[in-house]
């Protein structure tokens, strides 16, 4: 059905028709009709046969759609800004009797500031359309077309993006986290300080992207190509990198706090005033920072067996570790500030104190609790022990905490109720 049969209608008449309770408007010519402001609420201009409603040049702007149906129609150079597109229906459908896939064409059309969250759109054009700060959360654009589209501060928070085509697009500031992004491309695209935190990026080519200034924390991208992709700026923190290629990319200022960058391939790597601490770098090690100057590294791995006792409480059964080692004094509840033992009759300000002792040694050495391979606890009473821990335990994250002995003593110095001592490596 060409658009010669089509039945011409204008605003007035289709939204009489609608007030009365009309909803089904398939059939209807719309084209370059003014229908800002409309109130349209789940109708339906979808396809019926081979063409749906002519909306080409039709202004929406604010106009409410919210539950509409539009598979099939042909919404190019429409001026959708400000319209609520919310619950839209608009995946690819396909024509009766055998005939093609049509898909939802919104190619060149304007969507400013568009609330499409929850919409389906999965397989529609919409390239070189102007989605500037659209809502797109939690939508399903599958297979959608977004190249050379305008997604300037676009929400894409959640949505449904496997297998979409972002060639060229502009994602400037767009919020991509926890988006599904498996097969997606992003050739050429601009994600200059997109969010991209907690999504899954493995094996995609995103080789020479602009990803400066970029949010990328707790997101995987393994065995993903970053080839001279400028990644300046960006924040990478607790992001797997597992043998990701970033040779001659530029990591410049970047945050890789904890991130895992097994195996990646790094030569020609920019890493200049990069944040390393507690990175695993290629070759296995984990990188601390120390001072403002410069990074040195400590190898680390936890040890366990199931042939000998789990541990019960924040320690390991060992630590294997490599690099310069610390070993700090017994430190018992001497404040520094009085030169004496404090809260004599009271075990968890005591463990308190000895920790923040501790604590001050090993900062004035350059490292760290997460530098601590091995502890060893004294008690006066081992009926302390419980109270002892509970300070003890807010130190260390009980998957990496060191190897520790605690054992009940018949005296301690100055008659102190705990005395701890520990080795680092740094």
């Amino acid at each position: 059905m060409d658009a010669k049969e089509l039945l011409k209608m204008d605003a007035d008449e289709l939204l009489e028709r609608y007030a009365k309770g009309e909803r089904e408007f398939q059939k209807v010519d719309l084209k370059n009709v003014d229908l800002r402001g409309a109130e349209l609420r789940e109708i339906d201009l979808s396809y019926s046969d081979l063409s749906g409603a002519n909306l080409r040049g039709v202004d929406l702007s604010k106009a409410n759609l919210t539950g509409a149906k539009i598979q099939g129609i042909d919404l190019s150079r429409a001026s959708l800004v400000e319209t609520n597109l919310s619950l839209l229906e608009g995946s690819a459908v396909a024509l009766y009797y055998g005939g093609p896939v049509n898909r939802v064409n919104l190619m060149g059309a304007n969507l400013y500031y568009a609330n499409l969250s929850e919409a389906t759109l999965s397989g529609a054009d919409l390239s070189i359309t102007n989605f500037e700060r659209a809502n797109f959360s939690n939508a399903k654009l599958s297979s959608a077309n977004f190249s050379k589209a305008h997604l300037l501060e676009a929400n894409l928070n959640s949505a449904n993006l496997n297998s979409v085509d972002m060639i060229q697009a502009n994602l400037i500031r767009a919020d991509l986290s926890k988006a599904e992004l498996a097969g997606a491309n992003f050739k050429d695209a601009n994600l200059q300080s997109a969010k991209l935190q907690s999504v899954k990026l493995n094996g995609l080519d995103l080789s020479g992207l602009n990803l400066t200034n970029a949010d990328m924390s707790n997101a995987r991208f393994e065995n993903t190509n970053l080839r001279g992709a400028c990644l300046q700026g960006a924040n990478l923190e607790k992001t797997v990198l597992q043998k990701a290629d970033l040779m001659k990319a530029n990591l410049t200022a970047a945050n890789l706090k904890k991130a895992d960058l097994t195996d990646a391939k790094t030569y020609e790597t920019l890493f200049d005033d990069a944040d390393l601490t507690g990175a695993i770098m290629p070759d296995g090690e984990v990188y601390i920072q120390k001072g403002l100057e410069r990074v040195i590294s400590m190898d680390r791995k936890i040890i366990f067996t199931e042939s000998a006792p789990s541990p019960v409480g924040p320690y390991n059964q060992a630590i294997l570790a490599s690099g310069q080692m610390l070993f700090v004094a017994g430190q018992i509840a001497i404040d520094p500030r009085l030169g004496d033992v404090v809260y004599k009759d009271d075990v968890t300000k005591q463990t308190e104190r000895v920790m923040a002792n501790i604590e001050a040694i090993l900062t004035a050495a350059g490292a760290k609790w997460s530098n601590v391979v091995k502890t060893s606890v004294f008690l006066a009473n081992m009926n302390d022990f419980t109270a002892m821990n509970a300070v003890y335990s807010k130190y260390f994250d009980e998957a990496t905490a060191p190897a520790r002995a605690c054992v009940e003593v018949s005296r301690l110095p100055k008659d102190v109720l705990v005395e701890i001592e520990c080795i680092a490596m740094i």
